[in-house]
């Protein structure tokens, strides 16, 4: 399975073909959106995606802060995108991949074969002399149809048996896995028996995806082998899939906790591991 494409294949993509869709995920955590740098320069053609109201479903504090959208409400956006059923889609943003991530994962999931993340992100299609076009795309609605849970889920209680008997890794930042700092959630440490393995290790300087057999190596350095039953969470679900990923092109198949600490930290009954690795 094909996860990543360069710039220069995406562009040549764009001149021959008239099925790819690209999307432009791009977010900040506590904002502002990302429309505004949108609309200021972007890849031709590319539609607006918005992490926090088209990636996320609302919920209460149990339910994590970007809880995973229903079925019905993910095929509604995707298909105001453009979307429709056999298009290869292209997912960017300006974060090395990570809020791109979550588009990728979550189109996976629902059904959709051919989706790639753009390696290096925006940057690196700056960097190749790219064109990038302002204001919004009249993108015409699109016709998907899109399918329910077709990529490996955890809730809270797999989450935690797999801590126990598998490989649970946690991407958020060493100093949040220590429990150093919680800047968000309102406990600070990590899920007992969690591996950290931040999510910023996967990717090189410039921002692109560490090749396969590098990335390989540093899972298996974490404890992983070819027979690991192995799981990912972060802080909300977003950087996991970006992680998510970096498993799968390291040749392994990740079950995701969408919930991912903002949850576990809210249920009170849930018990909290801090220190580990150093800074």
């Amino acid at each position: 399975m094909r996860i990543l494409i360069t710039p220069h294949e995406l562009a040549a993509a764009l001149r021959a073909r008239s099925d790819i869709r690209v999307l432009d995920v791009r977010w900040k955590l506590g904002g502002p959106p990302g429309h505004a740098e949108y609309l200021a320069g972007h890849i031709p053609g590319a539609a607006y995606v918005d992490l926090e109201t088209e990636l996320a479903a609302r919920g209460d504090a149990g339910d994590g802060r970007h809880p995973l959208p229903t079925r019905s409400a993910l095929q509604a956006a995707a298909r105001r995108w453009g979307l429709a059923d056999g298009d290869t889609v292209v997912v960017y943003d300006d974060l090395g991949g990570v809020s791109a991530g979550r588009a990728w994962w979550l189109l996976r999931h629902a059904g959709v074969r051919d989706v790639l993340l753009l390696d290096g992100a925006l940057a690196a299609w700056r960097a190749a002399g790219l064109p990038v076009t302002v204001g919004e795309e009249p993108i015409r609605p699109g016709t998907v149809s899109l399918v329910d849970g077709v990529l490996p889920v955890l809730d809270a209680d797999a989450a935690a048996r797999l801590a126990s008997n598998g490989a649970l890794l946690d991407a958020r930042a060493a100093e949040r896995y220590r429990g150093d700092a919680e800047p968000i959630d309102p406990r600070a440490g990590h899920i007992p028996g969690a591996i950290s393995a931040p999510t910023s290790d996967n990717l090189t300087a410039d921002g692109c995806f560490r090749p396969a057999h590098e990335l390989r190596a540093r899972f298996e350095a974490l404890g992983l082998t070819a027979h690991s039953a192995v799981g990912v969470y972060c802080g909300s679900g977003v950087t996991a899939a970006h992680e998510a990923a970096a498993l799968a092109i390291a040749g392994f198949e990740p079950a995701l906790y969408p919930g991912s600490w903002s949850q576990w930290s809210n249920l009170p009954d849930r018990p909290v591991e801090t220190g580990g690795p150093a800074a």
